[in-house]
């Protein structure tokens, strides 16, 4: 469709597409305001040629967006390559894809993603906001014709000779009046730092009313400021407010285009609270940089996680060559590394990406695998070179790092030498220095509490033999403890956790002292005095010989209850409990001693209360019923004195 008579050109874009506005207009509504990256970047694919063409040195090269809201229009300028009018015909006229009848089978019914980018309609998202669209355009070959196009509705055009004198191109839009949000100054910014802060060639904006009322706002100052010095008779000393210097609103070489080896730590930081709008520095943080077998940078930074990640989310932001793509894409980031923050730009994949497109993409998993290797690497080198920086990280990192390990086998195998127990003194251990301090006191066990000061004095038994108590308290551990015993490591390296009130082996000792007591007598003695006939009772020898009894629960009865309860399951379970009496301790002896009556009746009680009591409070009527009872020894012990 050449117009060799200069005179103007009226057609249709092409066949069927009265159908395809409708649907990019229906597809693309939720994220409207993408119009703005797309034709910013338009700019900047056309200067980028004007580059690999080996022009425009030397020259300011830019993209300006201009808002006039009195005019109701938005204007994209660059100085670019520009095009002919052979060039416009060809990728404004020509929808770039196959059929239209291709398009609508293959994309219409999809309820997610975008379709900018799929076909090189990003010129279009421009009817997304106008109600009409002209194009300016100059071309730099020698001799160019500028060109001025211009439509209503995306489907009839109108072509003719423009004029246009500098090199590059200008789209025009004039904003219908649904879409007015867009001749505001703050909205057309915030689009533009969101998607085009980091593209890679300067980007100015000015709002033309905006920038009058500034100006205006500007001189109302002066004047005031001239007239109060003048009153005070320092008119000289006045120094009249200039207008700021204007600055692209984005930074063209971000970070993680640069060599880490380049980047300062208040660099990293400055961008952590730029890229995500906080004034607290991340913990540490990543820096990713591939070639092969895919390109891929980005940074990812480890902010101060809450506990069990209670309302906390991560954010990682994808870009395409420093073109913002979205938020959050969890398919090119492992599960487990949602909490972090981040940034990742990586060309290979499209601008506009569908969730299907990812989850069925061989090298998005691939890049998936490899940032797991990568934070794993990180972690387990920082744990090796700056272990006592390590430990200081643990407390916030350890629940992502553990869930991590429950998530993926190849990330436990990474880091599994870097994870570490902390003990309730606050000291850190890896598993296999736990086991070398506790090598024949705690037999392959990692006792633990879940919570330290409700459980203390579960705790001093076993830390006065000497044996190290972890503290295992947030929800994640109990998946990490059971992982750890079935699927990690086998043979010498296994592990098994066992809370202090669960087991009793690391408090006993070899004693032949009340070795004479019967355990199935004791067991009946306490059965009636407590009404029960389920309560299991047994006899060992306790290394604390002040210690009348113990109450243990089974282990990974509690431990289902547990996870029951976390994932909402009211599960009845029987409660499987033990009370360990110990056969040193004189009070045991004496009841053992003692015809069955109320006075042993009492006694057993009050064992049986102290017990509960070491692992637990009482509840209500239990604890009326205790105090009652230890008024009455207390009377007891009064009369026979």
């Amino acid at each position: 469709m050449s117009n060799k008579q200069n005179k103007p050109v009226t057609g249709q874009i092409s066949i069927d597409a009265q159908n395809i506005m409708p649907v990019i207009k229906r597809w693309l509504y939720s994220d409207k305001d993408i119009f703005i990256r797309e034709l910013v970047s338009n700019g900047v694919d056309a200067i980028t040629k004007l580059n690999m063409l080996g022009k425009g040195e030397g020259e300011d090269l830019k993209v300006q967006v201009t808002l006039d809201k009195k005019k109701k229009t938005i204007t994209f300028e660059d100085n670019g390559v520009g095009m002919t009018q052979d060039e416009v015909e060809r990728y404004i006229n020509q929808v770039a894809f196959s059929s239209a009848e291709e398009f609508l089978k293959n994309y219409a019914g999809e309820a997610e993603g975008g379709i900018i980018g799929h076909f090189g309609l990003g010129f279009y998202s421009a009817f997304m906001a106008a109600e009409k669209v002209v194009i300016d355009t100059l071309s730099h070959q020698e001799g160019a014709q500028a060109v001025r196009w211009e439509s209503e509705d995306g489907i009839n055009y109108e072509m003719s000779p423009g004029d246009w004198e500098t090199r590059g191109t200008a789209i025009t839009l004039h904003i219908m009046k649904d879409e007015e949000e867009f001749l505001e100054g703050f909205r057309v910014r915030e689009v533009l730092e969101k998607y085009c802060g980091y593209m890679s060639v300067p980007v100015y904006f000015t709002d033309v009313e905006g920038d009058k009322e500034d100006e205006k706002a500007r001189e109302k100052r002066n004047k005031e400021g001239l007239k109060e010095a003048k009153k005070e008779g320092k008119e000289a000393e006045f120094t009249p407010e200039e207008a700021p210097a204007i600055k692209p609103i984005n930074d063209i070489s971000p970070i993680w285009f640069k060599n880490a080896k380049d980047v300062t730590d208040e660099e990293y930081k400055e961008t952590y609270r730029k890229l995500f709008h906080t004034w607290e520095d991340p913990l540490f943080w990543i820096h990713l940089n591939v070639d092969y077998p895919f390109n891929l940078k980005g940074i990812l930074y480890f902010p101060r996680l809450k506990r069990d990640f209670a309302g906390q989310e991560g954010e990682i932001k994808l870009f395409n060559r420093q073109v913002f793509v979205a938020d959050n894409i969890k398919e090119i980031i492992p599960e487990f590394l949602m909490v972090l923050k981040g940034v990742i730009d990586c060309p290979d994949l499209p601008l506009n990406v569908s969730r299907s497109f990812l989850q069925n993409d061989g090298q998005v998993r691939k890049i998936s695998g490899h940032i797991a290797k990568k934070v794993a690497d990180k972690l387990l080198g920082l744990f090796k070179t700056e272990r006592e920086t390590y430990q200081g990280y643990w407390d916030d990192i350890h629940p992502f790092i553990k869930y991590g390990c429950v998530r993926d086998r190849k990330f436990y195998d990474a880091v599994k030498d870097a994870l570490l127990l902390k003990t309730t003194e606050g000291e850190y251990y890896t598993f296999d220095e736990y086991k070398a301090r506790n090598e024949g006191k705690a037999e392959k066990k990692v006792y633990y509490t879940s919570d330290p000061a409700r459980q203390a004095a579960g705790v001093a038994l076993f830390t006065s033999r000497g044996i190290d108590v972890a503290v295992m308290d947030t929800l994640i551990d109990i998946n990490f403890m059971s992982f750890m015993e079935y699927s990690g490591d086998s043979g010498d390296k296994a592990v098994q956790f066992m809370r202090v009130d669960a087991d009793v082996t690391g408090l006993k000792e070899d004693s032949e002292e009340g070795k004479d007591l019967q355990q199935e007598d004791l067991q009946k003695l306490f059965r009636d005095a407590l009404g029960s006939q389920e309560l299991e009772v047994k006899l060992e020898a306790l290394a604390d010989k002040d210690l009348a009894a113990m109450l243990t629960e089974d282990e990974q009865m509690r431990r289902f209850k547990d996870m029951s309860a976390l994932y909402g399951q009211s599960m009845a379970m029987p409660d499987k409990h033990t009370l360990v009496l110990n056969r040193q301790n004189p009070v045991i002896r004496a009841l053992a001693a003692m015809e069955e009556g109320d006075r042993s009746k009492l006694l057993c009680q009050q064992v049986y209360d102290l017990a509960r009591l070491s692992a637990q409070p009482l509840e209500a009527d239990s604890l009326k019923e205790f105090l009652k009872r230890s008024n009455q020894i207390v009377a007891l012990l009064a009369e026979k004195e």
